[in-house]
């Protein structure tokens, strides 16, 4: 099979010709059909969360048909559509996973990350870490659930019960999670990199009721915020865009240095937390919500031999919405 192989940080990838992989026990063999290009990739290709191995296939966000099942794999038929995100496995018995909180363990196993990924015709998977997923949808458009929905949903349910909410950097996750937000009703203010006029249209086309850059300050006070943009400047400006009472999440997993900031910006019962990785629960709360909206995915589609200029492409800003591999 062909791959888009990381071989050492810093590096772009390397269009190789790898072995079949075999499913053992517990396994899945997909036959790739997309894979999104997270923000998260970047960062691990960088070497700004640098990977526990390499040689390593990068992409999180698989969508694929099954090839083949590892031995005491039932109820998943060949040809059956999965998706596989970011958590890829874990123990199942340490105390996180026991009182359900699977993300936190400490023996997990990431995809792209620990174990080979989707930037590839072919990756394995953990069937039980794999997520069904519909038949009537384009894998391009599916393939962003797979991350920035999941991840990013589990990031809006810790501010769900909030009626105005802020979302700073809008890329992939932020546009998937403003559709759901604005199905349920809520007002959303879209925080934008400065000058970037074409995401603060893209975001007014979605639905967000107010559309500025992440300098400006919102029209209204905020009682929940979302940041998505890895970029710590960003912290005391929600804390400060925010009402007392109101709730920061902090959406992903590698983010620039947060700056000194006065206590006053958390003053008055602000919370501020973070999310890291997400749970099967998230994902089958997430994917169960998503046809019902619809969410829509804005993709821009790479052949998975140009995975570096979608890399390139990311890392400029100039996407709108997800960027998405298909071999």
């Amino acid at each position: 099979m062909r791959a888009m192989v990381l071989r050492r940080v810093g590096e772009p990838l390397a269009l190789e010709d790898l072995s079949l992989p075999r499913p053992g026990p517990g396994e899945v063999l997909l036959k790739v059909e997309a894979c999104g290009v997270c923000r998260t990739d970047q960062h691990i290709a960088d070497g700004e969360l640098p990977p526990p191995r390499l040689p390593l296939v990068l992409g999180h966000q698989v969508v694929g048909r099954v090839a083949a099942l590892g031995e005491g794999v039932e109820g998943i038929p060949l040809g059956a559509r999965r998706g596989v995100g970011w958590l890829g496995g874990t123990c199942g018995a340490c105390k996180f996973c026991r009182r359900g909180q699977e993300n936190l363990c400490p023996q997990a196993e990431f995809t792209g990350y620990g174990r080979d990924g989707g930037y590839a015709e072919y990756t394995l998977a953990r069937a039980a870490f794999t997520y069904p997923l519909p038949e009537g949808l384009p894998a391009e458009g599916l393939a962003p659930w797979l991350c920035a929905g999941l991840i990013g949903y589990r990031a809006y349910r810790m501010v769900r019960d909030r009626e105005v909410l802020g979302l700073y950097g809008f890329g992939a996750a932020a546009h998937l999670l403003l559709q759901v937000a604005r199905h349920e009703g809520k007002r959303v203010y879209a925080f934008v990199r400065p000058g970037d006029e074409a995401a603060k249209a893209f975001a007014r086309e979605l639905g967000a009721v107010w559309a500025g850059d992440s300098t400006e300050d919102p029209p209204e006070p905020l009682e929940g915020a979302l940041i998505f943009a890895p970029v710590g400047e960003l912290v005391p400006k929600a804390l400060a865009d925010t009402e007392p009472g109101g709730v920061v999440v902090l959406g992903g997993i590698h983010m620039s240095p947060i700056p000194s900031m006065p206590y006053r910006l958390l003053w008055g019962e602000r919370t501020l937390r973070s999310v890291a990785n997400l749970t099967r629960e998230d994902a089958r709360a997430f994917l169960e919500v998503a046809p019902k909206v619809p969410v829509r995915a804005e993709v821009e589609v790479f052949p998975l031999e140009e995975a570096n200029r979608a890399l390139e492409a990311l890392r400029g800003g100039g996407l709108r919405g997800a960027a998405v591999l298909v071999p």
